[in-house]
């Protein structure tokens, strides 16, 4: 017999023999997930039988990091204080590397490593995520983010990797492999594919809005990247929070028990996101086929009760719990939590070790789309006698990261172990550099300005731009558009790298500039750019999306994208320049 067969036959073995010995309420238990503060308290641990806590915006956990291991190690205690003794995951939001704590290594965002095509540099940037998130304590992670987005008015564009079907199951299929490995080793964790289906292809770009594809469409083009994640193995799928032609996909039966659990053979656990049970109709949830219920923010004793009343009555069947507490022991087995339930002190020093950014570095580099490069002003020499560099976004990490980034909605400020643009470009040139942070400067006699411009941080619904006409939010605020006018108009030539979580509509400002680059959001090791700007590397990034040229693009339901023909960027997605 296969090796892995037989693990498996063991290990459902120990499931069924688990399963005869649980009440109703340790199962509901086993479904349940909170907060490590506010929801609960740390008595509920035990007497309430959770399954799995969620680190996200709020108090932490600790300084360092041996401290966040500690506090869940204390946690964890608790919970294997049960008569059953069961270990809790520990599950975060590591969208871009372990993102929640400060010092950890920041990859660029997920448009980012769309642009690079570079799966075997997706799949490492995993990697690294997974150990950093195991050495801070945490055993699931809610990502990879494998939405095909169809307008850019959504605020979560960023997190999926392209508008693009193929390259997006590539690049899910990368990440799902680097994050969890072979499950067992304590340098890997359980991923999460998200978010389940239709989130970025939503009318209007609208987060949590109604998606109006038919099912023709959601098979064709959406559901592919979570063919290829369940063929991998994926741990986990999140539902979404949008609906499908009315139906809110939390309650998909069809979906996610037939198609998802039925005929592509998930056996992994299909979690709700935020207060998904009290938002999306309570038990329909679970009966859909939801494992798992985010009860945080005052659902926690509702939802206990909801679901114990629930199956009292019949409402929600017996088989249904027990389908879905077979999926969470099952995960909890394969990553091996009975034997090793608690975070490895040793792996605490690689936290943002260089070899680490390293890897993040050279996905900043991959991942600069050139959009235009006149007179080939690019690659800059490095004896440039003057260099002015403008714009706050050049020289503030927090800026060039984007949202979740220390805090849920990012940063505007430095943070810890992070390089910014503005500081790779002095470490990299000969001559003099000016930092003109908002072009009130008298610099015309330098030789070029390199101005950084682009979008604040923001998160989830916070970062999209409303209503059928609103489009006028995808161009630059006045004050950078400001930046470019004024060098244009002293006549130094200019180079324009944009930070953003999206395209934007820049053409004139494409046009005030003799070279334009994508940057999309960066990450911590901005320093990266000025190896790519002065000919250490050259450009590799293409476009992952099609680039608008006007706000017209935006008039119907979907800007311009991969799927439809009817709009013509001004640039074609798979763009990009080189010297």
């Amino acid at each position: 017999m296969n090796p892995e067969t037989n693990t498996g036959l063991i290990i459902e073995q120990k499931i069924d023999s688990l399963l005869t010995r649980m009440t109703l309420d340790e199962k509901i238990g086993q479904m349940t997930q909170v907060r490590h503060f506010d929801d609960i308290s740390e008595e509920d641990i035990a007497s309430k039988f959770i399954g799995s806590i969620i680190h996200t915006q709020g108090p932490l956990p600790g300084e360092t990091a041996m401290e966040w291991q500690e506090k869940f190690t204390e946690l964890q205690k608790k919970a294997l204080s049960t008569r059953l003794g069961i270990p809790m995951f520990f599950g975060v939001d590591a969208i871009h590397g372990q993102n929640t704590f400060e010092g950890a290594t920041i990859f660029p965002h997920n448009i980012g490593l769309g642009a690079t095509r570079n799966a075997e540099l997706v799949e490492r940037a995993a990697q690294i995520t997974a150990l950093e998130a195991q050495a801070t304590g945490f055993t699931w992670v809610f990502s990879p983010c494998v939405a095909i987005p169809y307008n850019e008015k959504w605020g979560r564009v960023y997190e999926a990797f392209s508008e693009n079907t193929e390259l997006t199951a590539k690049l899910a299929k990368a990440s799902v492999k680097g994050l969890q490995g072979k499950l067992s080793d304590k340098r890997t964790v359980m991923a999460t594919a998200k978010h389940f289906i239709g989130d970025g292809a939503t009318d209007y770009g609208f987060e949590g809005g109604d998606t109006s594809l038919n099912m023709d469409e959601v098979i064709e083009r959406l559901l592919p990247p979570y063919k290829i994640a369940v063929n991998e193995g994926v741990g986990s799928v999140m539902a979404s929070f949008n609906s499908l032609s009315g139906r809110p996909m939390h309650a998909h039966k069809e979906l996610i028990t037939d198609i998802l659990k039925g005929k592509m053979g998930f056996d992994g656990i299909m979690v709700s996101d935020w207060k998904g049970y009290s938002r999306f109709g309570e038990n329909d949830i679970i009966n859909a086929g939801v494992d798992v219920v985010m009860a945080v923010e005052g659902d926690f004793e509702m939802y206990l009760e909801g679901l114990k009343n629930g199956v009292q009555s019949g409402d929600v069947p017996q088989e249904r719990i027990d389908d879905a507490v077979r999926r969470i022991l099952r995960q909890k087995y394969r990553l091996g939590l009975f034997e090793n339930p608690f975070p490895d002190a040793t792996l605490i020093e690689k936290i943002g070790i260089q070899e680490h950014r390293d890897v993040a570095r050279q996905a900043v580099r991959e991942s600069l789309v050139l959009l235009k490069n006149n007179d080939n002003i690019l690659p800059l020499d490095k004896k440039t006698k003057k260099i002015v560099v403008v714009g706050e976004h050049a020289n503030n990490a927090g800026l060039q990261s984007g949202g979740w980034t220390i805090n849920w909605q990012g940063s505007t400020e430095n943070y810890k172990g992070a390089t910014t643009i503005l500081e790779g470009i002095e470490k990299i040139t000969k001559g003099t550099v000016v930092y003109d942070i908002d072009a009130s400067g008298n610099h015309n006699d330098a030789d070029v300005a390199i101005i950084v411009i682009g979008e604040t941080p923001y998160a989830e619904s916070f970062g999209d731009i409303g209503g059928e006409i609103d489009a006028y939010q995808l161009t630059l605020t006045e004050s950078h558009r400001n930046y470019v006018n004024t060098y244009a108009n002293m006549g130094v030539k200019t180079i324009v790298i944009l930070i953003s979580g999206r395209p934007l509509v820049t053409t004139q400002q494409i046009e005030q500039s003799e070279a334009f680059i994508a940057a999309w959001l960066l990450g911590s090791e901005g320093g990266g750019v000025a190896e790519v700007l002065f000919g250490d590397y050259n450009f590799k990034g293409t476009l992952p999306h099609s680039w608008p040229k006007s706000v017209e693009d935006y008039k119907g339901k979907y800007g311009p994208n991969f799927w439809d023909k009817t709009i013509t960027p001004l640039y074609p997605y798979g763009f990009g320049l080189r010297y």
